[in-house]
């Protein structure tokens, strides 16, 4: 296998893995009778005994984590390629490491083990999006990624602010702190697949133009 072809194989792993991780988590929901999705956090999904809803958790932590790690990969060896900065890049792949690391450990110490607080690691993968802007500030062609990347990193920013109270504290509350968690984990983990998905087309577009060149 080439670096190239090793490249979009990795960015395209990171793609997939948040709409795999999506999909096993509504199915381990309607596989959970009575889980209320507005006050029940998700990881009490792998709680219960309900084994098709914990396995499906689980498989949903897999393949965040594993597509997480592919994804860093996937900038580590992409950014420095584009012309981007290969240490901003490599600060880019180790927040997904981290974040990896975090998800198996919140597999491995199941909630309510105190343990299982790790998977707070990936909560890491916010700095992330910091660094790919800094590693693709002056590309030509990533002009959507940057634009990108600034909602991103202003959308979370209002998501830490408003959950952890520090603004319009009643505004998450017992009643509805479920939709919160999960508005959230969906921007934390498809942020990254959708830069994956950008950063591939980039890579395709400068593979054709120096082969025309």
């Amino acid at each position: 296998m080439t670096t190239e072809a090793l490249r979009r194989l990795l960015l395209r792993g990171g793609a997939a893995s948040p709409l795999i991780a999506i999909g096993c988590l509504l199915i381990a929901t309607a596989l959970y009778p009575g889980f209320d999705s507005a006050t029940r956090y998700i990881s009490e999904l792998g709680t219960g005994g309900r084994f098709g809803a914990t396995a499906l958790f689980n498989l949903s932590l897999i393949a965040v984590a594993l597509g997480g790690a592919a994804a860093g990969a996937g900038f580590v060896l992409a950014t420095p390629a584009l012309g981007g900065s290969k240490i901003a890049g490599w600060i880019v792949g180790l927040c997904f490491f981290a974040a990896a690391v975090g998800l198996i450990c919140g597999l491995l110490f199941v909630y309510p083990n105190p343990w299982h607080n790790l998977i707070q690691l990936g909560l890491g993968i916010q700095l992330a999006p910091i660094a790919l802007l800094i590693a693709v500030w002056r590309l030509p062609g990533l002009g959507l990624l940057r634009g990108f990347l600034v909602v991103s990193l202003a959308i979370m920013l209002a998501l830490t602010v408003v959950t952890k109270h520090l603004l319009w504290p009643q505004l998450v509350n017992s009643a509805n702190v479920g939709w919160w968690e999960r508005g959230y984990a969906v921007i934390l983990v498809c942020w990254g697949g959708v830069a994956a998905i950008l950063i591939e087309r980039r890579l395709i577009e400068a593979t054709a133009l120096k082969a025309a060149g």
